[in-house]
């Protein structure tokens, strides 16, 4: 799942980024509203953490050009008012889901994890193909009995892979969707991921490469 979290307080947005990256989501970081919008113009974000309150432009109108833009990008916007009048006003925009401040990091991670799942078509809670079995919610993966134990960014690549259906997803795809925005497209970490999760699940590989095209399962 890739992630824009847009907050003036850097402290707070660099934290929120931090813990959502250790649930193996792919997550960039702006300040301000006239960042957020061309990040939302130029990348494919399944969820925006929006703070309403921002310079520049100010996240009522980045939550319109969302909106504007006929994104399948979900909204979740943020705000220090928990007046249920701005609540009301925030959805009427077209935010999807609206979280006042003071948060617990544990509600913000189940709400962006549910406005995930609506871009995508539906799927069982726990993934299931070529058996293996990923659990999103808990970042569990077993292969039969076994429990694998994956980093973060592992736990990513197998979850768009299994997310696929069968369907080839290249590195370019594997990278915007597991990765952030910093990382150079022309690194080999996807290559290098690949093979280290392939160890990882054991034989007989589940992961196969498809010559000039990416990766399936």
């Amino acid at each position: 799942m890739r992630v824009l979290v847009v907050e003036d307080e850097q402290l707070l947005a660099d934290a929120v980024a931090t813990g959502l990256r250790r649930e193996a989501m792919a997550v960039d970081v702006v300040y301000d509203g006239a960042a957020a919008l061309e990040r939302v113009e130029l990348n494919d974000y399944d969820v925006v953490v929006l703070d309403r309150d921002l310079p520049l432009v100010h996240g009522d109108d980045v939550c319109r050009r969302v909106v504007q833009l006929g994104l399948p990008t979900r909204v979740l916007m943020l705000t220090a008012s928990g007046d249920v009048s701005d609540r009301v006003e925030g959805l009427e925009l077209g935010a999807d889901d609206y979280l006042p401040k003071p948060f617990a990091f544990t509600e913000l991670i189940a709400r962006v994890r549910a406005l995930g799942r609506r871009t995508t078509a539906p799927l069982p809670p726990v993934l299931e193909r070529a058996g293996i079995r990923l659990d999103p919610n808990r970042r569990e993966v077993f292969r039969g009995e076994e429990q694998i134990q994956l980093a973060p960014k592992e736990f990513a690549v197998l979850e768009v892979l299994m997310r696929s259906e069968g369907t080839v997803v290249s590195a370019e795809q594997l990278l915007e969707k597991a990765w952030d925005e910093n990382t150079d497209p022309f690194t080999n970490v996807v290559r290098v991921t690949v093979m280290t999760l392939r160890r990882k699940l054991g034989e007989p590989a589940v992961i196969m490469t498809v010559p000039g095209s990416g990766y399936r399962i």
